[in-house]
């Protein structure tokens, strides 16, 4: 089905929204399909959306009817049990989203709001004529959020974790900002790490060789498996984001007497000056690795570089340490139930209560010092 989809097209939807994620370009979302990682036997049946006029299309998301609610990060698990016990059918639902890749930005891309608020009507029609449960947009953009407010869907905020680059001349003076205690702290890490023998070289775009591809994938495994996961990216997948989308990753690797052990894989979009933490996975165990490999690598080479922005991803409230400050993500949830969506708005309020009294929690342990004027530790994005 995204194979089937103009690629010029699409692409050009996306570069008119104000987070072009290269997460939603269609080579990636074909690559995810065409390796068979998001495919209908995977539990992902793709059935993406396109709105044309006069030849012309304008507007277009990806759209999967899902038998599950794995590789989302925004859970609903809680939802369907409760369709399970009132013996009715929570799966298939409708997702538009991006598999397994929590990054916020745009989701209705569209040519205006006018063909955005269509699109959303197509979806919720779709959704009706269908007899599905359920439709939901994850990690959505403020004017999608908008579009969905407005078409009357319910807003869900989760919290992620962000690294703000404040014009840092180098690490030390990164690390110069924040609090002493964790300072010392990340320089205790990395100390290890170094003690350890270990070294680390790094490669952007075609520069990546098809060795260090392998090497990455072995480790991307190796972690999976050792967590009783099979991986939900197929090595083909990561072939074709070799061909198709170089310019947008980074991977460094890790080396002790002279082998590789880790590897970690950032992407990166250049014109927004962002970079993502995605994957990783080791072949040994040495202290404080996957640190050095996620997180200090990854910030020191966006210092370097001149990047603005570092996202490290879903969850992970040990992120703050290393100075990723809380962040809120929303997401869009329309129910065909009426009943049912009465509760869940009812418990979504609550929900939110919930969410507004952790970030006030974690504003107050913000590592940042107060003098070295960094952004406030929550950053809401407010609907626009």
């Amino acid at each position: 089905m995204p194979a089937e989809i103009p690629l010029a097209d699409w692409n050009a939807l996306l570069e008119l929204e104000a987070d072009p994620s290269p997460f939603m370009r269609l080579e990636y979302l074909a690559a995810l399909d065409a390796s068979g990682s998001a495919t209908h036997r995977t539990g992902w049946r793709p059935a993406f959306m396109t709105l044309w006029d006069s030849g012309h299309m304008v507007a277009a998301c990806p759209l999967y009817l899902k038998q599950h609610s794995y590789g989302e990060y925004v859970f609903d698990w809680a939802w369907a049990n409760a369709y399970e016990q009132h013996g009715l059918s929570y799966y298939p639902k409708a997702l538009v989203a991006v598999p397994f890749t929590p990054v916020p930005g745009a989701r209705l891309l569209a040519r205006d709001d006018a063909s955005r608020a269509a699109l959303l009507q197509a979806l919720l029609r779709y959704c009706q004529e269908q007899q599905l449960s359920s439709l939901h947009l994850l990690f959505a953009q403020p004017r999608d959020q908008q579009a969905c407010v407005d078409a009357g869907l319910m807003l869900r905020h989760t919290v992620q974790f962000h690294w703000h680059n404040q014009k840092y001349l180098d690490f030390d003076q990164f690390l110069a900002s924040l609090q002493q205690d964790k300072r010392k702290k990340i320089r205790q890490e990395r100390r290890k790490v170094a003690d350890a023998g270990v070294q680390f070289r790094h490669a952007q775009g075609r520069d990546i060789s098809p060795a260090d591809w392998r090497f990455f994938y072995s480790c991307y495994e190796r972690t999976y498996l050792e967590h009783g996961n099979a991986p939900y990216l197929q090595p083909n997948f990561f072939a074709r984001m070799a061909r198709d989308m170089p310019e947008n990753w980074l991977m460094f690797v890790a080396e002790r007497d002279g082998r590789p052990i880790a590897s970690s894989l950032v992407g990166i979009d250049a014109s927004q000056r962002v970079a993502y933490g995605r994957y990783w996975g080791a072949l040994e165990r040495v202290d404080c690795l996957h640190f050095e490999a996620c997180y200090y690598q990854p910030l020191n080479w966006c210092i370097d570089h001149g990047f603005e922005r570092f996202e490290g991803g879903a969850q992970g409230e040990h992120k703050m340490a290393r100075a990723l400050l809380p962040t809120r993500t929303s997401s869009a949830h329309w129910l065909a139930h009426p009943a049912f969506s009465d509760a869940v708005a009812r418990f979504l309020e609550r929900e939110e209560s919930g969410v507004d009294s952790y970030l006030s929690h974690l504003a107050e342990r913000n590592p940042v010092r107060a003098s070295a004027g960094a952004p406030p530790a929550t950053t809401p994005d407010n609907l626009a």
